[in-house]
């Protein structure tokens, strides 16, 4: 197994991967970026964990320095998020990211809300390529590429990172709509621009733990939902070729 690529996997909690961690082999363990970085082995292939703590700067600066130290395959972003109602998940259920948006910036003007186009400065340039608010994700777990039938709805789409969750209902809505997104989270965005930077493929899977908007705790399921994530990252590493 010498020279393979690794497959590295981000959370932003413990939460999110401990199921993961729990099942590599060989696991060891070193520090990077002021965080612990898990080093171990699933179905013969190289796995790295890391908790990059929550929002865009700390995902972003875990994901630079991972691929910066190691030699990296792939990036894939899990953990747990608020589904739109408009999607049709429920909590439990696990999504599957086509790419990853920047929700919440750009520049307020007298027509309201307008994303980076507005400032004709890009985030990302590769080539002609121009990146604002928007960066791609590979959907894998999807059309049956390596993911056995589970007992949740598993779907693939938009994901919204924004700053600030949807704390109404009304604010969930207006996201949804604007980018005709299944869920939000704060982090995948940041971690998908970095991978653009480096051409690294970037992934994304996230549990539903919560519908957008409603701030119940007591109809949250971020536990289940966060181990739902990783069932679904584990058999989607069966099949994924580095």
């Amino acid at each position: 197994m010498t020279g393979m690529k690794i497959f590295a996997l981000l959370s932003s909690v413990p939460l999110e991967s401990e199921y993961i961690l729990s099942c590599l082999h060989h696991v060891r363990s070193r520090r990077l970026a002021g965080r612990t970085l898990f080093q171990g082995k699933y179905d013969g292939r190289p796995v790295a964990v890391l908790n990059t703590g929550i929002g865009k700067v700390n995902a972003a600066l875990c994901t630079t320095a991972i691929i910066e130290t190691l030699s990296v395959g792939a990036v894939m972003n899990v953990g747990i998020a608020g589904a739109y109602r408009s999607s049709g998940l429920d909590v439990g259920d696990v999504a599957v990211a086509t790419r990853e948006i920047y929700g919440d910036e750009g520049v307020i003007s007298d027509r309201g809300w307008e994303d980076l186009r507005k400032t004709g400065f890009p985030l990302v340039q590769r080539g002609p390529k121009k990146y604002f608010n928007e960066f791609p994700a590979i959907p894998i777990g999807i059309n049956g590429k390596g993911v056995k039938k589970m007992p949740f709805q598993l779907r693939a789409g938009t994901f919204v990172t924004v700053s600030t969750v949807s704390g109404t209902v009304a604010r969930a809505e207006e996201l949804a709509m604007r980018w005709k997104a299944l869920c939000e989270n704060m982090e995948g965005a940041a971690v998908s621009q970095v991978c653009r930077t480096y051409d690294i493929p970037f992934s994304e899977i996230r549990g539903m733990s919560n519908i957008a908007g409603i701030r119940d705790k007591r109809k949250w399921k971020i536990l289940e939902a966060a181990e739902n994530s990783q069932k679904v990252v584990l058999e989607a590493l069966h099949s994924y070729d580095l």
